[in-house]
């Protein structure tokens, strides 16, 4: 039995926004499979708090980890919704925010399926979760698991599509990235907020969602 190396070898491709979540996915897999084991994938899809990218970049370069960015803005042209241009964020008559993107984890899946394919890599980390979320219905098991179903069935590979997240609350996601070593690390070099503000706006519903996670977890440890 080889503790040290539990995955033997196995690679992971990190679908990588910067963010809180996806950064602690980042972390839990340079942990489980090694540095030299891990890719990510970063999507530019004309997201108006493109500080993401920029905080990805960073990230990725300081953990040593390969990036490969690719360019899916062509969704603008056929979509419309907060994250992708200035109106204002609020929830819609269904019920939805309209920071929510029709089709983007499908399309992210996708891409990074067709990528990780190339490289040999059968396992996918995305950081979607829904128990702490906003209602969006492409962060929801039952999507995930689908989406894996029609991978593995358009491509002919074994994919294993990889949930660290999706049945966490913010503040245990917060409590993750502590056990790893990594909560100051998180905090300080992430980026969520909606209206690309650097450090956070405080205000917009992702911000909420995160300072309310730190702050719930942080009472815990008292």
């Amino acid at each position: 039995m080889n503790f040290l190396n539990p995955n033997h070898n196995r690679k992971a491709l990190v679908i990588f926004s910067g963010g809180q979540d996806s950064t602690t996915c980042l972390l839990q897999a340079i942990a489980d499979y090694g540095v030299e084991n891990v890719e990510t994938v970063t999507f530019a899809y004309g997201q108006r708090h493109a500080i993401e990218l920029e905080k990805a970049k960073w990230i990725a370069q300081d953990l040593g980890v390969k990036q490969t960015f690719i360019d899916t803005s062509l969704m603008k042209a056929i979509t419309h919704n907060a994250l992708m241009s200035e109106q204002e964020i609020k929830t819609g008559d269904n019920g939805l925010p309209n920071t929510f993107v029709d089709g983007r984890n499908a399309l992210f899946l996708l891409y990074a399926a067709i990528y990780a394919k190339g490289q040999g890599i059968s396992d996918i980390i995305t950081g979607v979760c829904e128990t702490d979320f906003s209602g969006y219905p492409d962060c929801r098991d039952v999507f995930i698991k689908s989406m894996n179903v029609t991978l593995n069935l358009a491509m002919a590979y074994d994919f294993r599509i990889i949930t660290p997240l999706m049945y966490l609350t913010k503040a245990q996601t917060w409590q993750m990235a502590d056990e790893l070593g990594q909560l100051d690390y998180v905090r300080h070099h992430t980026h969520t907020c909606y209206m690309g503000v650097e450090g956070g706006c405080g205000e917009c519903p992702s911000c909420k969602l995160r300072e309310k996670g730190l702050a719930e977890y942080l009472a815990s440890k008292k």
